[in-house]
């Protein structure tokens, strides 16, 4: 791919979960500084988009983490795991504050809409 006649270059190159996990999905929050990722390894992590350094595991789901989602103002996230649960997380402090559990299924996706309108 090019932009202006010029191909594109990575920014960062590292491993962002343990060798032979399946990383399932990156995301950067709406205020740019971070950027997670989801895993087959049942963990989510956050990355520091300015050094790309590992700042955070979210280490509680039971099975594949397969999506997440940052709320509006990047200090939450949401989580969706094969263990048939959603996690809502503070990331200031690195813990779930709530849990959606007992679906009937593996929970694939998440979505959020903490908009004030």
């Amino acid at each position: 791919m090019k932009h202006n006649g010029e191909p594109f270059r990575p920014v960062a190159k590292f491993r962002a979960h343990q060798l032979g996990a399946y990383l399932l999905h990156a995301k950067i929050s709406p205020d740019c500084r971070h950027l997670v990722t989801t895993s087959s390894d049942k963990t989510a992590r956050i990355f520091d988009t300015t050094t790309w350094q590992l700042t955070q595991t979210l280490s509680q789901h039971k099975k594949w983490v397969w999506d997440a989602v940052f709320s509006a103002d990047s200090s939450y996230l949401v989580t969706a795991s094969s263990d048939r649960s959603s996690l809502l997380w503070n990331l200031r402090t690195g813990t779930p504050v709530r849990q959606y559990s007992d679906h009937d299924y593996a929970v694939t996706c998440v979505a959020l809409n903490d908009s004030s309108t």
